[in-house]
């Protein structure tokens, strides 16, 4: 509070969108789902004469967000600038069309993928087969400058994965042994320079030593088995370093790549939400169980969580904040399941 760490959230981020169709599917709400995956075919039809993806939209589909100080205005208790708009729609990230392809993959195995749609999805792979390698602004968005992000090259290894597996499913033309020997190829990458054997732990980017909740998301995506000894160190230590119990930091920000801004910030939500999942996928059912128990206390009278939470437990920042809820809905699944078979 009081900070400058204060951004207009009114847009619809591609991040979310498998995990905003993987949820709907889950709860049953198909007609949601079927009018979400056409908005998202409609952003497909708008790709980049490069092929590429844009990082986010308005609610209706633009795709122009300029970014605009309001000097003139104060935040909420102080906390300024206000903005209006969000530049991180110019920026790169990567990891975007591994989630929207995994979106495409859940909602394919229930409908199937048509002949226009199989066209976009390999341009976007054209595209990404040429451009992964590169750094990028990543999950969070930051503002320091390009890295090597691990949970970036997590997902491009995503968005091979399942393009292969669609291919598999439905029998449908592609250049499999291309794309095969390019996922190979970043899995081994990843491997050999996003693991940090001092750490004992995925760190945030190659070179780094910093811990990044969002390593969490390397099992949760297939990426790694469950039980690895890889993603089961990188639990225990994202739970040394970042954890407040039962809250989660995304990152330090005076160990982690440098995002621009200055200031401290809360826990965040999707991150205590993701190690839960995590917890639970590793076959910790009881840590997990402790720590949803505890998350749970920590919503409204609705049930509803803002993005962050403060020092004291007081609910910080985008509210409510919707990748924060479907990282509930997955993770409440997927522990109500262990526990059942338990």
């Amino acid at each position: 509070m009081g900070g400058e760490r204060n951004w207009d959230y009114r847009y619809t981020w591609l991040r979310d969108s498998a995990l905003t169709i993987h949820s709907l599917l889950l709860l049953g709400f198909h007609e949601e789902a079927e009018a979400f995956v056409g908005w998202l075919r409609a952003r497909a039809s708008e790709l980049k004469e490069d092929g590429s993806l844009q990082t986010m939209y308005t609610i209706h589909g633009g795709h122009d967000m300029t970014e605009i100080t309001l000097d003139h205005l104060d935040g909420y208790r102080h906390s300024r600038p206000v903005r209006i708009g969000n530049g991180a729609y110019t920026q790169l990230q990567l990891d975007i069309t591994g989630e929207f392809l995994d979106g495409v993959y859940v909602y394919m195995r229930k409908r199937g993928i048509y002949y226009g749609g199989w066209l976009y999805v390999q341009r976007l792979l054209n595209w990404l087969e040429k451009n992964w390698q590169g750094g990028d602004e990543g999950i969070w968005e930051v503002r320091g400058g390009k890295r090597a992000f691990v949970h970036s090259r997590v997902m491009c290894w995503v968005a091979f994965d399942r393009a292969i597996r669609m291919a598999q499913e439905q029998g449908l033309p592609a250049p499999l042994d291309e794309w095969r020997a390019t996922r190979d190829t970043m899995y081994q990458e990843i491997m050999e320079k996003g693991w940090n054997e001092g750490k004992q732990s995925f760190v945030q980017y190659y070179g780094s030593d910093a811990v990044d909740a969002s390593a969490l998301l390397i099992s949760l995506t297939g990426f790694t088995a469950e039980t690895d000894p890889r993603i089961v160190h990188t639990i225990e230590r994202i739970q040394r370093e970042l954890m407040h119990e039962p809250h989660v930091y995304r990152y330090r920000v005076d160990t982690a790549a440098d995002d621009g801004l200055k200031g401290v910030e809360g826990t965040f939500s999707i991150c205590s939400f993701w190690l839960v999942e995590a917890l639970t996928r590793a076959g910790k059912l009881e840590e997990a169980r402790q720590n949803l128990e505890q998350m749970l206390t920590y919503a409204n009278h609705l049930g509803l969580y803002s993005e962050e939470v403060g020092p004291v437990g007081e609910a910080f920042g985008n509210f409510p904040q919707a990748f924060t809820h479907l990282a509930l809905i997955s993770a409440c699944h997927a522990l109500d399941q262990a526990l059942d078979g338990a």
